[in-house]
Formats: structure tokens, C-alpha cells, sequence
């Protein structure tokens, strides 16, 4: 959904998922159908098999050209990139990554998410050397990098810094295992949000989805874009916490 100001982008990760065979796609759909299905349904995809596989031009042009205009893709780096000892040795994985045909999504790329592991603690020096690895734009196309840091270490303002430094976001996250780290001053916001509740078929309850949409337009009314994926948790219920999401926006935007 778009306003005047920026837009948000609503979605959940991936779309081959067995137990949203039973709570979200209509029976019989084929497999190879559900990425058509999802999205017409959320604004965004997060995809995760990029954190684990290395993909072709081929299956990046077929992902673009499955999906609606305005859908955007954000794509979860390869783990050979943050999965390492000094993260300022990264180049080469950095390059191979972004290589391996991301540009055939064109204007469906969304942010590029690179995701630390869990025991990766603030080392301000090998973090910025990271940070300073990855390019403002990829074949003339403008790139948006997001760090998902999940060490309490990195709850520290030099971290926030060297971040801003170098244009990239911090992942705003809700859940018990990692830190919620929220930067106000970012280019945009990206929220994943990991509390679904596998009793609610909207996953989130209704107040906790109107807090969050109130920050998403907040966001958007000061000229930038929030991204807003509903992740883990009851992953079941993560479609069904989109879509709600989705409408309340809608509906808030009518008022």
C-alpha cells in the first residue's frame, strides 16, 4: 500500500510453506502456483532459500515475471557472506552473492537482508569493514542493505553509527530471542516481526497490529518506506497476520 509520503510493504517469508497448504492457500492449488497466489495477496516477499542456495539469473527473471507489478522481493543474503570469523573478509562472498543474477528482478528487488548469527558480538573494526563491502548500487541499480543483528552486543550507539555512516538499516525486531534495536534516524524501516500466536488466525492480536501499523505510517508520513515482515513465530499464522495488516492500512488510510 502507498500514500502520498512512502509506502509499505507487507509480506511474509517465503511461499512454500506445508501447513499454509491448510491455512492459506486454496486447496488443490498447485505448488507451483503458490508464489502467483502469495503475491496477490501481501505486497512483499522475504526470501530465505537465498540464505542457504545459490540461484540463477534464470529463477530471479522467473520470480519477476510470476509476480504482480509493484511486488517487491527482499532477498536474505547467502550465508557464506555473515557466516565467518572477521566479517571484513567477506568481499569475495559479497560479490558472488550479488552476482548470481539478483538484477534479472529489475524494480521487484527490494532490500537485501544479511543476517548475523546469533553468537556474532559488536567488533566496531571488523563490523564496519563489512559495512563499507557493500556497494551503493549494483549494475546501475541503487541497492538498500538491511543488518540483522542478533547479538545484545550490538545495542550500543557506535553500532547505530557506523550503520547511518554507510546508508545501510538495522532490522527492528519483535521478538523473546533477540534484541529490538530501533533506529528513528534510518532512510527506511524494517520490521520483523517473530510473536505470532498459533491460536489467532491474524496471528498478532487486533491492538498489537494497530500499534504496529500506527509506527509504519508514522514512518511513511516523514517521506520514507517501512518494510513489514511477519516471520517465524507461529509461522502458520503468518499469511493471515499480512493480510490483516494489510487491511488496517487500508482502512486507516480511508478515515
Amino acid at each position: 500500500m502507498s500514500t502520498a509520503a512512502g509506502s509499505i510493504r507487507v509480506g511474509v517469508g517465503g511461499w512454500t510453506f506445508e501447513p499454509w497448504r491448510q491455512t492459506f492457500y486454496p486447496q488443490g492449488l498447485s505448488h507451483s502456483r503458490e508464489l502467483h497466489h502469495m503475491s496477490r495477496q501481501v505486497t512483499a516477499v522475504e526470501v530465505n532459500g537465498t540464505f542457504y542456495s545459490t540461484f540463477g539469473p534464470s529463477t530471479f527473471a522467473k520470480w519477476r515475471d510470476e509476480t504482480p507489478d509493484g511486488f517487491r522481493f527482499a532477498l536474505k543474503a547467502h550465508r557464506s557472506t555473515t557466516n565467518r570469523r572477521e566479517l571484513g573478509t567477506a568481499g569475495e562472498a559479497i560479490e558472488r552473492f550479488l552476482g548470481s543474477g539478483v538484477v534479472e528482478l529489475r524494480d521487484k528487488l527490494g532490500p537485501i537482508l544479511w543476517q548475523f548469527m546469533p553468537t556474532k558480538k559488536f567488533d566496531a573494526i571488523d563490523f564496519e569493514a563489512f559495512v563499507r563491502l557493500l556497494p551503493r548500487e549494483l549494475e546501475g541499480r541503487p541497492l538498500q542493505h538491511v543488518l540483522d543483528l542478533r547479538h545484545p552486543t550490538f545495542e550500543v550507539p557506535e553500532a547505530l553509527a557506523i550503520t547511518r555512516r554507510h546508508g545501510c538499516v538495522v532490522v527492528h525486531t519483535d521478538s523473546p530471542k533477540y534484541p529490538n534495536i530501533v533506529d528513528e534516524q534510518g532512510p527506511f524501516a524494517y520490521l520483523r516481526l517473530m510473536r505470532s500466536e498459533p491460536e489467532r488466525a491474524t496471528g498478532y492480536p487486533p491492538e498489537a497490529l494497530d500499534d504496529w501499523a500506527t509506527g509504519a505510517r508514522a514512518w511513511t508520513a516523514r517521506g520514507r518506506d517501512a518494510w513489514v515482515f511477519f516471520i517465524n513465530g507461529a509461522k502458520e499464522r503468518a499469511p493471515g497476520a499480512a493480510v490483516e495488516f494489510l487491511r488496517r492500512c487500508a482502512l486507516a488510510r480511508q478515515e
